[in-house]
């Protein structure tokens, strides 16, 4: 049998609109309730619409997971089209139990559909990791999916991808940080005092702060450091940004002249990484060593 694969993943992967429309990947929003009202990422709100909201509202927003009944509703109607696999690349399993969720539902539509299991298979994959860290491969999954690629090939590519991203990022005020609690209240006060800021890593869903600069123009070319340090030469990096577009154009030309070649992809944040880590943020994804 030919396959037919379905890549499906959450709207925290940070890819383009483009993206998804190109390569037919189904991307599933989060819920994001501020104050009063509720959202649905990537569709009642942009990036930049929502770096505004969080400029000004007075307490941090909330992402919810997305349900295992949302994940089965999905899973009934892929197998009804006639897919005969549905890889599904979720938000680090650590941050949202979104992932969990995914697997709740296929135990429970497998068991409401015992038929399907030989003809449709579900592999729901952790990512361990956030934004374009894990929307850059989903891309490219549903590109070999598109050459017609098996899926058993399309989860090796994704699981080695995942085995050796690094995430590192900073941000230009500690606000969003000290709220969502990455860095204790004491030392982000502190830290805002002196003109501090951390650069902070995300490896295997654990977050760490690796170094502390002083004064932003510091920011960028620590980065860079720890990128050109940490990744295999040669290997595709991508380039994250939010609402301080100077400091994004600033990293995008730093980066090319730092590692003499071109991020393949570089996007604005969304809310995933924005509530933790504010709008005013940069960063760098680089395929390490791999770890497992």
């Amino acid at each position: 049998m030919i396959p037919k694969i379905k890549i499906v993943t959450d709207s925290a992967c940070d890819i383009t609109k483009e993206e998804e429309a190109s390569y037919q990947i189904e991307v599933l929003s989060f819920p994001i309730a501020v104050e009063d009202k509720n959202y649905m990422e990537r569709v009642d709100l942009t990036n930049e619409e929502f770096y505004r909201i969080l400029e000004n509202c007075t307490s941090i927003p909330a992402t919810a997971q997305i349900t295992h009944i949302r994940f089965e509703e999905l899973y009934e109607r892929v197998w009804k089209e006639g897919y005969t696999d549905l890889i599904y690349v979720a938000i680090n399993s650590t941050g949202s139990n979104t992932y969990n969720n995914a697997l709740m539902a296929r135990d429970n539509f497998y068991q409401a559909h015992p038929e399907a299991k030989e003809s449709f298979h579900i592999h729901p994959v952790d990512s361990k990791t956030y934004t374009i860290a894990y929307g850059y491969p989903v891309v490219q999954a549903a590109i070999k999916a598109s050459k017609g690629a098996s899926a058993e090939d399309i989860i090796a590519y994704l699981k080695d991808w995942f085995d050796s991203v690094e995430i590192y990022f900073a941000p230009y005020t500690l606000e969003f940080v000290k709220k969502s609690g990455r860095v204790s209240c004491a030392a982000a006060f502190v830290g805002e005092l002196i003109g501090l800021r951390p650069i902070i890593s995300i490896i295997d869903g654990k977050t760490e702060i690796v170094e502390k600069v002083r004064g932003d123009k510091n920011i960028i070319p620590t980065l860079l450091r720890h990128a050109a340090k940490q990744m295999v030469p040669q290997t595709e990096y991508c380039l994250v940004g939010g609402s301080l577009e100077d400091r994004f154009d600033e990293l995008k030309k730093e980066a090319s002249a730092a590692l003499k070649y071109d991020a393949v992809s570089a996007v604005h944040v969304g809310a995933a990484i924005a509530i933790n880590a504010g709008p005013k943020v940069v960063g760098v994804i680089v395929k390490g060593q791999k770890r497992s």
